[in-house]
């Protein structure tokens, strides 16, 4: 597909596929949008909802659409201790697995500048972290951190095996309905609940009417949550 490198409102960078129209991230802000949808109204919320019971087991974690790699690094810099935000510290291991069936180039990741908008992160103390989620082998788990391992899978959600009753918290960072529609049906969602264990939860940036039907049908608990810069809406949804 054709890729082209374009700046956010933010100051971050995102990528255009000319032919599916589409961009990787928000055209408001590449990093705020991940900060709004996947960093607080995900990893915040199941790190606040274990902090009051000081639950320090794994967090598994389950990405749809690896992409840029932002929601993951992202996701490493806040389970960091020191910029770990509104959540009392506490050293949680995290096993963090993303899909990803059209990676993006080395060549093209190493013009993207989320270490440097990521200051606030102190983000350039771990510009290897970020290289290294888009050069590991791929399927194979590596520790990008003690106690947090980093898989990232080449293949398709819709034959990809995931374990039973296994992720705490699901990225659901596919492309728009409206350009990868085959990835916003019952059957995956209803593959992804399964996947879920109860008391998790799956955040997405889209808001549509079908798509929350589509969730609630297979099992899911909606929640409408204010959305990111330039969105009305996002959706949270989870197991009870």
């Amino acid at each position: 597909m054709n890729r082209k490198l374009v700046t956010t409102a933010d100051g971050s960078h995102s990528i255009f596929i000319a032919e599916l129209d589409e961009n990787y991230h928000s055209v408001h802000g590449a990093i705020q949008e991940s900060q709004h949808v996947f960093i607080d109204a995900g990893w915040k919320a199941v790190c606040k909802a274990r902090s009051k019971h000081k639950n320090t087991s794994p967090i598994n974690i389950f990405e749809m659409g690896l992409g840029t790699g932002l929601n993951a690094f992202m996701t490493y810099l806040a389970w960091l201790p020191l910029t770990t935000v509104e959540v009392e510290p506490l050293i949680i291991p995290v096993h963090y697995t993303a899909i990803e069936a059209y990676p993006v180039t080395l060549e093209m990741m190493q013009q993207l500048n989320y270490v440097e908008q990521l200051s606030n992160y102190s983000a350039s103390n771990y510009a290897n972290i970020f290289t290294q989620i888009h050069t590991s082998l791929w399927n194979k788990k590596i520790p990008l951190s003690p106690n947090f391992d980093f898989t990232k899978l080449q293949a398709n959600l819709a034959t990809v095996d995931l374990p039973d009753n296994y992720y705490h918290l699901i990225y659901f960072d596919a492309f728009a309905p409206s350009a990868q529609a085959h990835l916003w049906t019952e059957a995956i969602f209803a593959k992804l609940y399964a996947a879920m264990q109860t008391g998790g939860l799956l955040t997405t940036y889209c808001a549509k009417g079908v798509v929350k039907r589509t969730l609630k049908k297979v099992g899911f608990e909606i929640e409408a949550l204010p959305g990111p810069p330039g969105k009305r809406e996002m959706t949270r949804a989870w197991k009870r």
